[in-house]
């Protein structure tokens, strides 16, 4: 097509006396281009039955009922193991979208949901793409549940309909999980043995940087009472003995203890009951403190050193102390290699760029109980840049997470998401690949 092309303008400008090298060459570049623009469309159209393509252009037509939903979620923010409205919300959604929905899955907020295409056999690969949906006291949705909820919704639309419209084959399960901020709604989970017949499990979190593998740390929180004898605080203190002394000993204690803590070890605490009134000694105080450090181990040597902080206090105060450390600790993220190479490979190819700097990508986080998931099953928590510098948990990163900018943002990653999920289902030597680092990381 080119050379005829070619001999037709070059015989044109010859008959006219105007044959000049630039302008040909010129012309020839533009019949070039458009060439390649119509071979780039045709190939474009081509690629639109791929097994990716169809994921994303799912995602992409539910953009509006995904909005919605996102918003639904972030006007009606609800505590750990009370999220009876986003419960309701999610689960009708993905009812209507042809998912087998089984509500109150194992714990009263919680559900899952599963897709197979015709071909799957009991024992086929399954995939589990998980939702989190509750706030936090005071501030709503400042982490941003109600992304994470609409992440795990679109990257499992997504999925569905590459399951249901091509050749693969496998299961897709989504799992509701309550109570991420503090109620360790997931570790309930694994006890339950929700995560029992999962290959593998994913789900992003909105953030302020790109990092594929992020530093989660291991966490335990414990509540702290002191007991003392109430009395009159002016005519007769010497007859009362005060708990809430024994809180600020208790916190001054700790904060002196925090120049011998190790860089990777946070000590953090509110005193949560001080007293009732100025004039009485108080009789009871609280205090709630979270624990963090890189792993397990480390976290039961920093408990170690926090209980001689509680007795003290309570030596010194002539006060009696009770403390209980949660038994539903958070364990540190175990994010696996393989699993968060493909999500990159595929972030990449939609556009994303991820963080390369290094004290970034190293920089523990917070502790969150996807890490008590990735211990039982292979797991990616990615980290997703919303274009912030605020911090979570602040009234400025609530605000944030309800524009615009941030739903197209989370769809995007949702794409990422999705076809790193397809090329597991496409090559089931992946499969085996990621089980093989997740064996040797224990």
């Amino acid at each position: 097509m080119l050379s005829v092309l070619k001999r037709s303008r070059l015989k044109l400008r010859l008959g006219l006396g105007l044959f000049n090298n630039n302008i040909f060459n010129i012309n020839i570049i533009n019949i070039q281009s458009q060439w390649q623009f119509s071979t780039q469309s045709e190939a474009k159209k081509a690629d639109m039955t791929t097994p990716k393509s169809i994921a994303c252009n799912a995602i992409d037509r539910a953009n509006d009922c995904l909005r919605e939903i996102s918003l639904d979620i972030w006007e009606h923010p609800e505590l750990c193991f009370q999220e009876h409205h986003a419960h309701k919300v999610l689960t009708d959604f993905l009812e209507q979208r042809g998912f087998k929905v089984e509500r109150n899955y194992k714990l009263e907020t919680a559900f899952r949901a599963t897709v197979s295409n015709s071909g799957t056999e009991v024992d086929a690969l399954n995939i589990g793409v998980l939702c989190e949906y509750d706030a936090l006291p005071g501030l709503g949705h400042a982490c941003g549940h109600n992304l994470i909820a609409i992440m795990g919704l679109s990257t499992s639309l997504g999925i569905q309909e590459a399951l249901l419209k091509s050749n693969l084959q496998g299961k897709l399960t989504v799992i509701g999980c309550p109570a991420e901020e503090g109620g360790g709604g997931k570790i309930d989970l694994i006890n339950a043995g929700a995560f029992s017949d999962i290959d593998l499990a994913m789900m992003a979190h909105p953030s302020q940087h790109n990092v594929p593998k992020p530093v989660y740390v291991a966490m335990a929180q414990v509540n702290v009472t002191f007991k003392g004898k109430a009395s009159h605080a002016s005519s007769y203190p010497w007859e009362g003995i005060n708990a809430l002394d024994a809180a600020v000993l208790c916190y001054q204690n700790i904060s002196c203890m925090r120049q011998q803590l190790k860089p990777t070890w946070r000590v953090h605490g509110v005193i949560t009951n001080g007293g009732e009134k100025p004039n009485i000694i108080p009789d009871k105080s609280e205090l709630l403190y979270y624990i963090r450090a890189p792993c397990l181990a480390e976290l039961k040597e920093l408990q170690r050193k926090l209980t001689g902080c509680f007795e003290g206090a309570a030596l010194a105060t002539g006060c009696s102390v009770n403390y209980e450390f949660d038994s539903k600790c958070y364990d540190s993220l175990q994010s696996n290699p393989v699993l968060a190479d493909l999500y990159v490979a595929n972030g990449e190819t939609l556009g994303i760029e991820y963080e390369t700097d290094v004290d970034r990508l190293l920089k523990p986080g917070g502790s969150t109980d996807m890490g008590n998931v990735s211990k039982v099953v292979p797991s990616i928590h990615p980290k997703y840049s919303l274009n912030t510098t605020a911090s979570l948990h602040t009234t400025e990163f609530r605000d944030l997470v309800k524009t615009e900018a941030s739903h197209k943002i989370t769809l995007l990653h949702a794409k990422a998401l999705a076809c790193a999920a397809i090329d597991v289902y496409q090559d089931t030597r992946l499969l085996g690949k990621i089980k093989e680092s997740f064996q040797s990381a224990d």
